[in-house]
């Protein structure tokens, strides 16, 4: 009986498992000298790779560049007609080739030697040619590739893909880059919504709806519906005191122009702080059922509110 689709899965992801695990016990032994050069550079770190290798090293060029690590990927056949002049003798040079002896490499490996730019080989071979011409070898174990055939670059790249990995995680460790150095390379879909502050969309200045407890009720209403939140923020010398939601005017309906905005708030408000990450902030709205948090620092001082619009406007969902 033949093998099912889920068979042959299984064999891949069995065979890719092993090679990882085997990666990870034979770590190759130029990790920390790598890591160390790398982190000494002035320039770049450049990677090249050609066919699979290439598209691996683009991956691990733009994993290193959104963690930290100035990178680039250089095409090694655009390489040979002008792209050279891209690196520099402050860069160091990353050459992916599972055998070593990939012939488009050539001129990259010339130029290194050249200039005396640090060069770093990926590979599964040491005796390579790739691999001589190396300053550091960060050697692959050599492991069958998950294929039926046993030559499609699968189980390769996947340590490659891994290894890269491990490096820029790594460099980003030492570095010391944190959620916010991430925020300012991810600014835009859901990665850098998630690491978004409620200061970077609060509203706040003129923008806010703010009263105080002796504020006539006829002068918070137009306040409330000039600012458009639906809210007023009833405040005492800087600090928040209440706040004046819909429910409050309708619970207040008798005599509701004759009161004052302290009588009519409900105290003690839902409140968030401006370096509050804006999921966080938006969970406690959905979870309490709110449109509106008022924002506020260390001091119980209002700086800001943050409407359930703003964070869903952003990306946060």
């Amino acid at each position: 009986m033949s093998e099912t689709p889920s068979d042959i899965a299984r064999k891949v992801l069995a065979t890719e498992t092993e090679a990882l695990v085997r990666l990870s016990d034979e770590l190759p032994a130029a990790f920390d000298a790598v890591v160390a050069l790398l982190l000494s550079i002035r320039g770049r770190v450049i990677v090249s790779g050609m066919g699979k290798s290439g598209h691996v090293a683009a991956k691990i060029a733009a994993t290193l560049a959104s963690t930290g690590t100035p990178a680039q990927f250089v095409h090694p056949g655009e390489a040979s007609h002008g792209d050279l002049g891209m690196i520099t003798s402050a860069d160091a040079v990353i050459l992916i080739s599972n055998s070593g002896e990939t012939r488009e490499l050539a001129d990259m490996i010339g130029y290194c030697a050249r200039f005396s730019i640090p060069m770093i080989a990926i590979t599964k071979r040491a005796d390579s040619t790739l691999a001589s011409a190396a300053d550091h070898i960060l050697l692959l174990p050599d492991a069958p590739e998950a294929c039926a055939i046993g030559m499609a670059p699968t189980t390769s790249t996947t340590l490659c893909m891994a290894l890269g990995d491990a490096l820029a995680v790594a460099l980003m460790s030492n570095r010391g880059f944190g959620r916010e150095s991430y925020a300012h390379f991810h600014p835009g879909g859901s990665l850098g919504a998630a690491l978004l502050r409620v200061s970077a969309v609060m509203h706040k200045g003129d923008e806010l709806p703010v009263v105080t407890p002796d504020t006539p009720m006829s002068e918070a209403l137009v306040v409330m519906s000039q600012k458009g939140f639906g809210v007023a923020a009833v405040v005492t010398e800087g600090r928040v005191a209440g706040i004046i939601t819909d429910g409050d005017l309708r619970r207040n309906m008798e005599g509701l122009l004759e009161r004052r905005a302290g009588e009519v708030a409900t105290p003690g408000p839902l409140v968030t702080r401006p370096d509050t990450l804006l999921t966080e902030a938006l969970g406690v709205l959905n979870a309490k059922k709110r449109t509106v948090l008022l924002v506020v620092d260390e001091a119980e001082r209002l700086v800001g509110l943050l409407h359930i619009h703003d964070a869903l406007r952003a990306g946060v969902a």
